[in-house]
């Protein structure tokens, strides 16, 4: 595994990013399902869902990908986050494995462009998987409880990241990500808010979604696309 300076390898096309890299999965719940419900027991949320269609949300990947990529991206967008990832990608000709990632040196990861601090987090986390106090198997089969419980503990990763592993990457059907300010700010929108409303105000009118307030979050986010573009 390299990790003294030099030319940087060019990453083919199909390697160019992670989540290019993630296998797309089947949807664990019936989305045709999720949607009627939100549409029958919410009028504002069938409007939304009028006005956006059909619910498509897309699972993608593992769960050790999907925390390696929401470090990555913390604080980053656009051309500069690209930039990062392709640098990132083309260390190891791919995404790493956990293996891979702890015995790294930080000097190789920082040329790439990553911050120290990111670097240590994603060392945090590759010691974690590699060690085997985290596996994809058992975050699969746990809780959504104990999925948040058990990768809060990795240094970076918090509750947030945790809800977007539970949305999209282990498609958990009931999960409400109130610390989202997207999700506060359409839904302010939506229901004819003065502010962005408070967790528990999003509970309380989320809890007719249940239990599907994942596809609520969803719908949220696309009317804002929507209402934006």
């Amino acid at each position: 595994m390299p990790t003294n300076a030099g030319p940087e390898p060019t990453p083919s096309p199909a390697k160019a990013n992670l989540r290019s890299q993630m296998r797309k999965r089947r949807l664990p719940y019936d989305a045709e399902a999720a949607q009627q419900h939100l549409a029958a027991v919410d009028p504002v949320m069938k409007e939304v869902i009028d006005g956006v269609g059909e619910y498509a949300i897309e699972v993608r990947g593992e769960p050790y990908q999907q925390l390696l990529r929401s470090i990555l991206y913390q604080q980053l967008a656009g051309a500069a986050a690209a930039a990062i990832e392709r640098r990132f990608l083309a260390i190891f000709g791919g995404i790493p494995s956990p293996d891979e990632l702890a015995l790294v040196s930080d000097e190789a990861v920082r040329a790439a462009g990553v911050s120290r601090q990111k670097a240590g987090y994603m060392r945090s986390l590759a010691e974690r998987f590699a060690s085997g106090a985290l596996d994809d198997k058992t975050l699969r089969r746990a809780s959504d409880a104990d999925v948040i419980e058990m990768v809060t503990e990795v240094k970076g990763i918090g509750r947030w990241t945790a809800d977007m592993l539970l949305l999209f990457c282990l498609g958990r059907p009931d999960v409400l990500p109130v610390g989202d300010l997207g999700v506060q700010n359409a839904m302010r929108s939506a229901y004819g808010l003065a502010a962005p409303p408070k967790p528990a105000a999003m509970e309380a009118i989320a809890e007719r979604w249940r239990p599907y307030r994942s596809a609520g979050t969803w719908y949220l986010w696309r009317r804002t696309d929507i209402v934006t573009l």
